[in-house]
C-alpha cells in the first residue's frame, strides 16, 4: 500500500472532487455523491486525471455520505459504489491508493447542538465499514471545524474497520477550529488516538497554510498533511474562482515539503493541472526527519495542557463531599452550583478542573457525563 512509502518520498493524494464535479456538470443543490450510482463514468474520469497527473491517493466520492442525509440502504450503496469506482480507476492505471473519505456530518454535536456524541460515533461507523468491505485502503477525515466531532469521526472509524486513519481540520487563518481548538490542542486529540497522519485541509490558500505547518510541527511527531484551496475564492458573475494558478500552488507547496509536509494535496478549486505541477516542483524533496517529541498532554475539546513543563494547577473543588450545597445541587441535576465553582476556579488560574460528582444512590457514570457536558 501507498502509505508505506511515508517517509521515504513526498506523497501526493488528489485535488478537489467537488469543483471537478461541478464543472461536469452537478447542478445547484444536487447531491454530487449521487454520481456514483448516475454518472459513474464522469467520477471515475476526474480519478483517472489525478492518477495520471501524479497522484498517489484518490479520494472517494463520500465526503457527504452519513445516514442523517441519505437513507441507511442508500449510505452503504453510495459508499461501496464510490470506493468500487475508485478502485477501477487504479486498476486502469496500473497505480495508486483509495482513500475512504468522510466529512462532518452537517450537525453540531452536543451541547452546541442536538447530535449525540454516540450516535455520530455511529454514522461514521457505517460508513467506515462499508468503506472496508468495498476495498479501501485507508481513511481520510476531512474538513472538521470541531474537535468533538473529529474525536467522534476517528473514533467511528477504529470501530467500523481495521484501516490506517489520516484526518485533517479546517482552521481560520490563526490556525483555530471553528468552536476554538488549537493546533497544539488537535495534534494531542489526534496523536492520542493513534491516527497515522494528521494535517490542514481547505479553508486556506498554499501562502496560509505555510506559516501555520511551522505551528504545527512544533507539537506533532507524526506525518503531516497539507491540502491547501487553490488560493481564496471570489465570484466572478456566476461563476467561483480561486486566486492562485497552478504553476503558483506547485511552488507554495514546494515551500510546504521543504517545511516538513510528507503528504501534500489540493483541496477546493485546485485541478489535474495543480497537482500535475506540484508533483512535478516536489518530487524531489526528501521529507525532513519526523521529531521526537516526549510531550505528556491532556486535552479537552478546545484547549491542551503540556505536563512536566511547567507546574501545572489542577483545580480540585467540584467534589461533592463535605459540600451539602453541591450534593444537592448534583442530586437535583442542577449544574449552576458546579458552573460557578468551575468559573470559580479558572479564574483564580487553573489550568484543568478535576470532576468528582461521587454520590451514594445515584447513576454516577450518567451523573460525570452530564457534569461535564455542561
Amino acid at each position: 500500500m501507498v502509505l508505506e512509502e511515508l517517509g521515504k518520498r513526498i506523497l501526493f493524494f488528489d485535488g478537489a472532487m467537488g469543483t471537478q464535479l461541478l464543472a461536469a456538470g452537478v447542478a445547484q443543490g444536487e447531491r454530487p455523491e449521487m454520481w456514483n450510482l448516475t454518472h459513474e463514468e464522469a467520477v471515475r474520469d476526474i480519478h483517472l486525471r489525478y492518477l495520471r497527473a501524479g497522484a498517489d491517493l484518490l479520494t472517494s466520492n463520500t465526503f457527504g455520505i452519513n445516514a442523517l442525509r441519505f437513507a441507511q440502504d442508500q449510505v452503504e450503496q453510495l459508499t461501496a459504489r464510490a470506493v468500487r469506482i475508485a478502485r477501477d480507476a487504479c486498476r486502469l492505471t496500473g497505480r495508486g491508493a483509495v482513500a475512504l473519505d468522510m466529512g462532518p456530518t452537517g450537525r453540531m454535536l452536543e451541547p452546541y447542538g442536538d447530535l449525540g456524541f454516540e450516535r455520530a460515533v455511529e454514522l461514521y461507523a457505517q460508513v467506515a465499514r462499508a468503506g472496508e468491505s468495498a476495498g479501501a485502503d485507508c481513511v481520510l477525515i476531512e474538513t472538521m471545524a470541531d474537535a468533538y466531532e473529529l474525536k467522534a469521526a476517528v473514533l467511528g472509524a477504529k470501530e467500523g474497520c481495521g484501516l490506517p486513519i489520516l484526518a485533517t481540520v479546517t482552521v481560520d487563518e490563526a490556525g483555530r477550529l471553528l468552536t476554538g481548538a488549537d493546533l497544539p490542542t488537535v495534534a494531542a486529540l489526534l496523536e492520542g488516538l493513534g491516527v497515522r497522519a494528521l494535517g490542514l485541509n481547505c479553508g486556506l490558500g498554499p501562502r496560509q497554510m505555510e506559516g501555520l505547518l511551522a505551528q504545527l510541527r512544533q507539537v506533532c511527531s507524526l506525518p503531516i498533511i497539507v491540502q491547501p484551496n487553490a488560493g481564496l475564492p471570489r465570484q466572478e458573475g456566476e461563476r467561483v474562482v480561486y486566486d492562485v494558478d497552478a504553476e503558483g500552488f506547485a511552488r507554495s507547496l514546494e515551500r510546504i515539503c521543504e517545511g516538513g509536509a510528507w503528504i501534500v494535496g489540493g483541496c477546493c478549486g485546485t485541478t489535474p493541472e495543480h497537482i500535475q505541477r506540484a508533483v512535478a516542483a516536489c518530487r524531489a524533496v526528501a521529507p525532513r526527519p519526523l521529531p521526537e517529541r516526549r510531550r505528556t498532554v491532556i486535552t479537552s475539546g478546545r484547549r491542551a495542557v503540556a505536563l512536566g513543563e511547567r507546574t501545572c494547577v489542577v483545580g480540585e473543588r467540584i467534589n461533592p463531599t463535605g459540600k451539602p450545597a453541591l450534593e444537592q445541587a448534583l442530586r437535583a441535576h442542577d449544574m449552576d452550583e458546579l458552573l460557578d465553582e468551575a468559573d470559580a476556579q479558572a479564574e483564580s488560574g487553573a489550568d484543568v478542573l478535576d470532576v468528582n460528582v461521587g454520590l451514594s444512590q445515584v447513576d454516577e457514570a450518567a451523573l460525570l457525563g452530564e457534569a461535564v457536558q455542561a
